[in-house]
């Protein structure tokens, strides 16, 4: 793939605070045309990586490139090609939602004041209410339609479906979906909700204490993993291959979930798909162990090709 064809590459990407370490030499591409999800538990680094893709804070060390150029605080015509929405939402409150729209028409020269009174109109939002009288859902749409009317060519969402009831929640993603298609941009979807991914997303990226541990195609990573199971007294090794990620233990057999790097045999082993959830928590896990699982050929668990 070429830098044409990424919309995000990082390269050993850090970013340290005084004696925290945020980011940890991050290496990821994201292809152009994509929702992708950046999926991680809180603190693992998500929101420190968007707002270095924004060009709103500066590396320690690393490089980040946005469509084949170098972001930077300094690069103001490639930031105005990014939308970024970050995961407090900041709307005055005491604002009226069309005194938002119209203070986003003035700082945006490819603001599209029609798409974004379309959408909340379709969502029955008056433009006459003030945003503090607004429910959680409300306020997001709000932030949502903002985001998206700036017309940007990569849209940055930061956990945009926190705090929602699950209403609210299924239909926010849902509406990302639609704004994603009416407006051929690339979307980078930070979250901790797994469950998130599999729902509107087709690329993943796992990040775990600081570092990138799974940059992949959905269906890519669906495709190569699978849980292998078989009796506890059989002492058939895992095939080579294989990559143990977990392993699972019964009083009768034995199950591995295994990243596959050929083919595999089925040689007795009974195989099963692995839901992404089950995939991305292994991952997870996988990286709070002082010491990586090793499957029967030596090879390291987790390791990322």
């Amino acid at each position: 793939m070429t830098g044409d064809d990424l919309v995000i590459e990082t390269e050993a990407l850090t970013k340290r605070f005084r004696r925290r370490t945020a980011l940890n030499e991050c290496s990821l591409s994201v292809p152009r045309g994509r929702i992708a999800a950046l999926v991680g538990p809180n603190g693992a680094g998500k929101t420190t990586l968007l707002r270095l893709l924004a060009g709103l804070s500066k590396p320690s060390e690393g490089g980040i490139s946005v469509f084949g150029k170098e972001m930077s605080t300094m690069n103001v015509e490639l930031r105005a090609r990014v939308g970024y929405l970050d995961q407090d939402r900041p709307l005055y409150p005491w604002w009226r939602v069309r005194e938002i729209l119209e203070f986003g028409r003035r700082i945006n020269p490819a603001w599209d004041t029609e798409f974004a009174t379309r959408h909340l109109s379709r969502l029955d939002i008056d433009l006459e209410s003030r945003v503090r009288d607004l429910s959680g859902g409300q306020r997001a749409q709000v932030a949502l339609a903002v985001c998206f009317a700036k017309r940007p060519e990569l849209i940055l969402l930061d956990e945009p479906a926190s705090a929602l009831d699950p209403v609210a929640r299924q239909d926010l993603l849902h509406d990302i979906t639609e704004l994603f298609a009416d407006n051929e941009s690339s979307v980078l979807m930070a979250t901790h909700a797994i469950d998130d991914v599999a729902a509107i997303c087709d690329y993943v990226i796992i990040l775990s204490q600081s570092r990138v541990v799974l940059s992949e195609d959905l269906d890519y990573v669906l495709e190569s993993h699978r849980f292998l199971s078989r009796g506890l007294d059989d002492g058939v090794p895992v095939p080579r291959g294989a990559t143990v990620l977990q392993e699972l233990r019964t009083t009768r057999e034995v199950t591995y979930l295994v990243r596959l790097a050929m083919p595999l045999e089925r040689d007795g082993w009974r195989i099963e798909r692995p839901t992404f959830n089950e995939i991305a928590i292994a991952y997870l896990r996988d990286q709070h162990r002082s010491t990586p699982a090793k499957s029967e050929f030596g090879e390291e668990a987790g390791a990322t090709p």
